[in-house]
């Protein structure tokens, strides 16, 4: 079942409606409502902020558990944003730059294709607008179109044999960097408690609460873009930090106990 999110209080039905008919009357439709241009934006950062927090704070758990002392938590809590944070935002970078790599040399393929095979690549053309639903003589109209125009027909042969859309290359430095600021932001907060001695029962408690509410609050702003719940999605990253942390928290536990 469709979920018409935007729709579910009649009066903002009613200004929604308006604003997209406003956004539909340029050259150029502007709907503010879809956020797929952002996505690749917003997944990095969430990943990067989600794996902040939980890898900071897994070291953190870990060191607790073994009881040692505060000074360790700082040493390898920023070794880890560092390390880690670096790590993931070249990752980013590497597989943003291989995506609009494979992308270029998929293209430069249609092309080649095109220039080589026309009467078959005619054939993939018509048989896509066949599947559409194009009959008699507005399929062949569609194939005369499209062919005619060899930029058009590479474009169309790469969104609809390939699944590629041409054009929408991210940028790896945006990414890599949208991925490391993130997982900076977000890694420090499990050890603000032991940067300024947060006064509580003791710093890692309050680092638990720290954490708790970051994961929660990385998780629901997910849905600005998602449109899934807010509490559920809270909660979900909430979990996924909670079973991380625990699990480090053991094993620096029995480690000290065995050592």
């Amino acid at each position: 079942m469709i979920d018409y999110w935007l729709f579910s209080n009649m009066d903002n039905k009613e200004k929604i409606i308006k604003e997209l008919k406003a956004a539909h009357k340029g050259d150029t439709a502007n709907e503010k409502y879809h956020k797929a241009g952002q996505g690749s934006y917003l997944r990095n950062m969430v990943y990067g902020a989600n794996d902040g927090i939980i890898t900071t704070f897994a070291v953190v758990a870990g060191v607790a558990g073994a009881n040692l002392s505060p000074k360790i938590i700082l040493i390898l809590g920023f070794a880890n944003l560092v390390a880690d944070g670096i790590s993931m935002a070249m990752g980013s970078f590497l597989g943003t730059r291989s995506e609009n790599q494979l992308k270029h040399e998929e293209l430069k393929t249609e092309y080649w294709e095109i220039d080589h095979v026309p009467e078959e690549e005619a054939k993939e053309i018509e048989r896509i607008y066949k599947d559409k639903g194009f009959k008699a003589n507005d399929l062949k109209r569609a194939v005369e179109v499209i062919t005619s125009d060899r930029d058009v027909w590479a474009k169309e042969m790469m969104i609809y044999e390939l699944g590629i859309i041409p054009g929408e290359e991210e940028s790896p430095w945006k990414n890599g960097l949208v991925t490391f600021v993130a997982f900076a932001i977000a890694g420090l907060l499990p050890l603000l408690p032991y940067i300024f001695n947060i006064p509580s029962k003791d710093n890692f408690t309050t680092a638990i609460i720290f954490t708790g509410i970051a994961l929660f609050m990385v998780g629901a702003l997910r849905t600005i873009f998602t449109k899934k719940n807010w509490l559920f999605s809270g909660l979900e990253m909430l979990l996924v930090g909670a079973i991380a942390a625990t699990a480090a928290y053991a094993v620096g536990y029995f480690i000290d106990l065995i050592v």
